[in-house]
């Protein structure tokens, strides 16, 4: 089992950034596959972006292509995520979460670990 905490939200005009973190709890991070989703208002939680269990592989929805970067170290039990460029669309509470599955990586229902979320409000 692993609890997660999410911080780094906050409030920032567009074309700045931000860096999300996910700090989690127990000696099993490494074991689980992470992501990042996110959810604004009046709409369904949607994915962002996953990180293998070694921090190999990552992949991203299209619409956040070369502006977020996903990142882990294992040894501080740590998920990252750098947005770079924001825009008012990226507006929406984030999520990370631990999945122990090796398939559809994009899935939240394959997801069994949720933080509370953090907020971002990107304003025009």
């Amino acid at each position: 089992q692993v609890q997660l905490v999410e911080s780094g939200g906050g409030l920032v005009q567009a074309g700045e950034s931000l860096r999300l973190s996910c700090a989690a709890s127990g000696r099993t991070f490494s074991t689980y596959r992470m992501g990042w989703f996110r959810q604004a208002p009046g709409k369904e939680r949607e994915f962002v972006a996953s990180i293998s269990r070694r921090g190999l592989n990552t992949y991203y929805t299209d619409s956040v292509k070369g502006r977020l970067t996903i990142s882990r170290d294992n040894a501080k039990n740590t998920l990252y995520l750098q947005l770079n460029s924001l825009k008012p669309e990226d507006t929406a509470v984030y999520y990370c979460a631990a999945s122990a599955s090796n398939s559809a990586y994009f899935d939240p229902q394959l997801y069994s670990y949720w933080g509370q979320g953090t907020q971002v409000t990107v304003s025009s």
